[in-house]
C-alpha cells in the first residue's frame, strides 16, 4: 500500500470516530459528539443542567434480574408404602397459589385419621372446611382462616382451614395409615368439591388458592 493510500485509510478512520455520537456517560470532546439534548462535562455526555433534561437519570444501566429459585427442599425420605420425600416447607403463598387439591373425610373413623389439629375435634363433612401442606400450615398460624379455592373450570369456594396435611410423617393411625402429604396440597371435604362442581373420583385436581 502506497503511503498516499495509508495516509487515506488514516483519514478516513479518524474522521469516522470523530463524527460518532456518545449516549449517556459515553466519551465527547465536543457538544457536537453527544446525542440529542445532551451535552459533554468533564468528558462525558450528560443531561444539560441549564435545560432540566433528565433524559440520562431515566435510563439507569439495566441490571439483569436474579434467576428465582425454590429454597422448598425435602428435608429427608420416609419409607412407608414406598419412599416419599418429607417436607417441613411448602411453595410461596400468593394471589394465586398453584396446589393439588384433594379429599378427605373429617369425620371420625373417615380417611383424615385422627381429630383435627387446630381444635381437636372431628367435623362433619358439610362444612367447606380443608387440610393444607406442614408448610402452608405454617404451625397451626393459619387454623380458623378462609382461604379461596379456584379450580380450572372457573368456580371458585372459600373454606375453612382446620388441619394440617402432614408432610413429614404417616403411616401411623393418627395419619389413618397413608403416606405423608405432598406439600402442594389443600385437602377438602366433600362439601368443599361439590362447591367446586367437581367428582371426587378424580382423586387429585390441580387448583389455585390464596387467603381471604
Amino acid at each position: 500500500m502506497s503511503n498516499l493510500a495509508l495516509l487515506s485509510l488514516i483519514f478516513t478512520i479518524f474522521i469516522s470516530t470523530s463524527n460518532a455520537i456518545s449516549q449517556c456517560n459515553g466519551p465527547c470532546k465536543t457538544w457536537d459528539d453527544c446525542d440529542g439534548q445532551l451535552i459533554c462535562i468533564n468528558g462525558k455526555c450528560n443531561d444539560d443542567p441549564n435545560i432540566g433534561t433528565k433524559i440520562c437519570k431515566s435510563s439507569p444501566p439495566s441490571v439483569p434480574s436474579p434467576t428465582p429459585t425454590s429454597t422448598c427442599r425435602p428435608s429427608g425420605t420416609v419409607n412407608c408404602n414406598g419412599v416419599h420425600p418429607i417436607y417441613r416447607c411448602s411453595p410461596p403463598v400468593t394471589s394465586s397459589t398453584p396446589a393439588q387439591l384433594t379429599f378427605n373425610d373429617f369425620s371420625e373413623g373417615g380417611d383424615g385419621g385422627g381429630p383435627s389439629s387446630c381444635d381437636g375435634k372431628y367435623h362433619d363433612n358439610n362444612e367447606r372446611i380443608v387440610a393444607l401442606s406442614t408448610g402452608w400450615f405454617a404451625g397451626r398460624s393459619r387454623c380458623g382462616k378462609m382461604i379461596r379455592i379456584r379450580a380450572n373450570n372457573g368456580k371458585t369456594v372459600t373454606a375453612k382451614v382446620v388441619d394440617e396435611c402432614d408432610s413429614t410423617m404417616g403411616c401411623d393411625a393418627e395419619h389413618a395409615f397413608q403416606s405423608p402429604c405432598k406439600n402442594n396440597i389443600v385437602d377438602g371435604s366433600i362439601a368443599v368439591w361439590r362447591a367446586l362442581g367437581l367428582d371426587t373420583d378424580l382423586g387429585i385436581v390441580p387448583v389455585t388458592w390464596s387467603m381471604v
